[in-house]
């Protein structure tokens, strides 16, 4: 998007947190600038998809973060983190819309005080000053998937487990392929930690941020445990 696009999204997302928050519609319309009420209503709804009246949605800000192995995007509300991927990720524009869907969301451009944690404490984690993170989660997936990703928060750092591992500790030996697949499916990269996940033959396996990425990762944690 241009930066003019940006701006005027961004102004959008604000005056409609005022909304959500319980501010009357007219008071910001005069706040941004709009003669008539028609007027700012056709330039939200272009934005933001719909009138601007209080609705069931939830107002999700998309900030981008600098990391050692490359940008990733996080998706947050005033409370959670919903979404942290590489942004090469394959499918990534399938799961943000998945997101705006369960969660009737509307997306926009900027932070909130939570991404604005979650990259302090990922720049520790990169600097190897953190080993855990603090940032509340907010998953979507079936039962079974968030099952496993609960299982994957267990993994201590430092340490991998196999994907047999992790069906034992389900109950059933027999879940391997099912865990593979929830493990892929998992849209919180690295407070997740489905890259401390391995072949139970030892190999490293895939990973959705790339092997080398995972490699990289995998490496950073067994120094950072070393060191300590």
């Amino acid at each position: 998007m241009t930066f003019v696009q940006y701006a005027r999204s961004r102004r959008m997302g604000l005056a409609f947190k005022e909304i959500l928050a319980g501010k009357k519609v007219i008071d910001q319309q005069v706040s941004f600038g709009y003669e008539s009420s028609s007027a700012f209503n056709d330039a939200f709804t272009k934005i933001m998809g719909n009138p601007p009246k209080h609705t069931d949605v939830t107002l999700m800000s998309a900030k981008v973060i600098a990391t050692p192995i490359g940008r990733m995007l996080s998706l947050t509300d005033g409370e959670r983190l919903y979404l942290l991927e590489f942004m090469d990720r394959r499918g990534l524009e399938r799961e943000i819309e998945k997101l705006r869907i369960r969660y009737n969301a509307r997306i926009l451009f900027g932070e909130t005080k939570l991404a604005v944690k979650l990259e302090e404490e990922l720049e520790e984690y990169f600097h190897g000053a953190r080993s855990t993170f603090t940032i509340p989660l907010q998953i979507a997936g079936t039962s079974f998937q968030e099952q496993v990703w609960q299982v994957l928060k267990e993994i201590p750092p430092g340490e991998t487990w196999s994907y047999q591992d992790i069906a034992n500790k389900l109950g059933n030996s027999k879940l391997v392929r099912a865990i593979g697949n929830a493990n892929g499916r998992n849209q919180i990269a690295i407070l997740i930690p489905c890259h401390r996940v391995i072949k139970t033959n030892g190999e490293i396996g895939g990973y959705g941020g790339g092997v080398s990425r995972k490699k990289y990762l995998l490496e950073l944690e067994a120094v950072n445990v070393d060191a300590k």
